[in-house]
């Protein structure tokens, strides 16, 4: 392996296994809620230690923004402050279907189908899964597939970048200076930063809306937050380019402070705080500056070494799977008498849905996700249909 491709691989390793470590974390956060237990006292979590506590219950779909965002921006933030070339939209479209949709459809129709075991059942919860609209239904927002009010969003900012990203490159295009053009894309980058701050400030102290009002803060005027982020770090990386690599004694520190961040924030999260009701906006900044820390990097770090273990980034490959079934099977494990009643047996419960839910992943990622990656190869790097000639017979 060349020099320069060395630390590209482990550029891509690092986020395999930031990717494999939001997977673990989302499972954990959902078993967590599941054995969550209120009472007319309040809340109880089912871990004693505060500290222990932050950590499981630490949201991480802020990480899954900003790391969509980062990868898929990358190439606009290339061609609009370098003027290099960008791949047409109908195939970044069609890349973002065929890695999604397979996998995201049948879990939806399964899951639908054993809940809803006679027609026509709840046939507008099927519908607005299959469209991606449920995120703005605050009843069933979380029905089916809870997790996956998510992919509502990202559907979203595929069809916001595909708008956008070409508007960038032509609004930077006559500008001569490289700096000149970095200023435009970061300004665009802060713009949709800020508007979710300013819709959850007004929803919040304007008009008092509770934070149970799932489609307000739940909805891509609240959530958007996550993906600008992402957009200022593919902008950060691209300005700064190969001189810009951090060494390990800025990198290091620097991810350290994302730690340290995610951590205060998840442990100082009252539902009625400051920091509680920026949650996700904060969040994301801190997610965004710990990538940076882990990715633009001159040399590997410790750091880096943790997030590309081999274990770790084998989880990364099958985390979308893993995200998609994680509650159905949890959920299963719960009906079937599978898991521990009460509070206590909230660590035996977190192993035995890890034990599950990970081989049911694995499977699912070579039987549909990677069957359905091969589509990819139907088209070439313009987007057009890839002609595929037969070998010449041989004698």
């Amino acid at each position: 392996m060349s020099a320069e491709a060395a630390p590209a691989r482990n550029r891509a390793s690092a986020i395999d296994g930031f990717r494999g470590l939001a997977a673990l974390s989302t499972v954990a956060f959902h078993v967590w809620q599941q054995y969550f237990r209120y009472d007319a006292e309040g809340a109880h979590p089912p871990v004693d230690d505060p500290a222990l506590g932050a950590v499981l219950s630490l949201e991480v779909i802020d990480l899954f923004f900003v790391l969509s965002a980062y990868l898929l921006t990358l190439s606009y933030a290339r061609a609009a402050i370098d003027g290099r070339s960008t791949k047409p939209a109908r195939l970044f479209l069609f890349r973002r279907t065929i890695r999604i949709l397979p996998l995201y459809v049948l879990a939806v129709l399964v899951v639908w189908a054993m809940r809803n075991p006679t027609l026509p059942g709840d046939w507008r919860d099927l519908v607005e899964h299959l469209t991606f609209t449920h995120v703005f239904d605050r009843q069933r927002i979380f029905y089916t597939l809870g997790p996956t009010w998510s992919l509502s969003l990202e559907v979203l900012f595929y069809l916001l970048l595909v708008a956008l990203g070409p508007l960038a490159v032509r609004a930077c295009r006559p500008l001569r200076r490289r700096g000149s053009r970095v200023a435009v894309c970061a300004a665009g980058c802060a713009a949709l930063f800020a508007a979710p701050l300013a819709w959850i400030a007004v929803a919040h102290y304007v008009f008092g809306v509770p934070h149970t009002d799932w489609v307000v803060y739940f909805g891509p005027q609240a959530r958007f937050g996550g993906f600008a982020a992402g957009m200022g770090l593919a902008v950060a990386v691209v300005a700064l380019g190969d001189r810009g690599r951090l060494g390990p004694r800025t990198a290091l520190p620097l991810a350290g402070v994302g730690l340290a961040g995610l951590f205060a924030l998840s442990l100082d999260s009252g539902p009625e705080n400051f920091t509680f009701t920026f949650y996700h906006p904060l969040a994301s900044l801190l997610w965004a500056g710990l990538v940076f820390g882990t990715v633009h990097v001159r040399q590997q770090t410790f750091w880096q070494r943790m997030l590309t273990a081999r274990w770790l980034t084998t989880v990364g490959l099958i985390s979308y799977s893993l995200f998609i079934w994680h509650e159905p099977v949890m959920l299963q494990l719960h009906k079937a008498g599978l898991l521990p009643v009460g509070q206590s047996g909230f660590p035996l419960a977190m192993l035995i849905v890890f034990a599950v839910a990970l081989p049911v992943a694995a499977a699912s990622y070579w039987l549909v996700e990677y069957p359905a990656s091969l589509l990819g190869r139907l088209k070439d790097h313009r987007g057009r249909p890839r002609e595929f000639y037969p070998e010449p017979a041989t004698r």
